[in-house]
């Protein structure tokens, strides 16, 4: 039987990258959950016991007596009953996805909660669902889901926690000061930046629409991003290559600018001229 090609699932606000079959090129973005592989030698994991004091007031008490503090290079992960070689695993990526992230936006503080279960990571995040779901951003901080992290492969793990804190880094889950289509497609413009998936695998579902001869009539919505609606992945995969297009054509500065101005003001373009060279974009890239 052959394995159907996908990209994620994503829930309104915070990414869940999980695909369901392979990736041409990179590999696939899901693999079986197993242990993570060493790294090359880091510093040694601070006693949290006697490290408390240096961390913030509010992650002090997270888990008493079960805390694991590993800090990168400009990082810093808190695990809960973890070995200190899945936390500098993590700490590596955060510091990757933190120079990433500060090429393109600036500099954001990588703070990363890698919970012992789900249901841990929902109470962190106040999240009344989890489902389906690798990570999450809030103002602050990023908070690891453990089951959908650990099925992640490597390229898939560095994609969430760049996502994730290019939402901590612009405030995209503040009360939606941008529109929906620019806060998700931006964050997973910097996650797939360098990470080498050729755009007609990271957008398998609606490559798969563009070659069948439909093309969206519209930028995405937040209809579109909400959970269960029919089309999510291809929401999620619109909103990056709008993204994509912004940047190929007027610069990643531009893109940039977009977010505390209007299409018009930043792009020279009107809304339905940005949409219809977006469409054209589409067919010339997923056809």
């Amino acid at each position: 039987m052959s394995v159907p090609k996908g990209r994620r699932t994503v829930l309104a606000g915070m990414l869940a990258l999980m695909s369901v079959g392979p990736l041409a090129g990179a590999g696939p973005l899901l693999a079986g959950a197993g242990p993570l592989p060493g790294l090359p030698d880091h510093p040694p994991p601070r006693d949290p016991l006697h490290r408390a004091g240096e961390l913030p007031v509010d992650l002090r008490d997270l888990w008493p007596g079960a805390a694991v503090v590993v800090r990168g290079e400009h990082s810093l992960v808190i695990g809960h009953d973890l070995a200190p070689t899945v936390l500098r695993d993590l700490a590596a990526r955060a510091d990757r996805a933190r120079r990433a992230v500060a090429a393109i936006w600036g500099p954001v503080r990588a703070v990363i909660l890698y919970p012992a279960t789900d249901a841990e990571a929902a109470a962190l995040a106040g999240a009344e669902s989890t489902r389906g779901l690798a990570a999450m951003a809030t103002a602050d901080r990023v908070i690891v889901l453990p089951s959908g992290y650990a099925r992640l492969t490597m390229t898939g793990r560095d994609v969430v926690i760049t996502h994730e804190l290019v939402h901590v880094a612009t405030g995209a889950t503040r009360g939606g000061r941008v529109p929906m289509w620019l806060s998700e497609g931006f964050a997973d413009y910097v996650g797939y930046r360098d990470a080498g998936i050729p755009v007609r695998t990271a957008a398998a579902e609606l490559a798969a629409e563009v070659r069948a001869g439909v093309l969206p009539v519209s930028l995405p919505g937040p209809a579109d991003f909400a959970p269960g609606a029919p089309r999510l992945a291809q929401a999620y995969e619109e909103a990056w290559l709008a993204c994509r297009f912004i940047a190929e054509r007027f610069g990643e500065k531009a893109l940039v600018r977009l977010y505390g101005g209007d299409v018009t003001g930043t792009l020279g373009l009107s809304p339905a001229q940005l949409t219809v060279a977006w469409r054209d974009y589409l067919g010339k890239e997923l056809a």
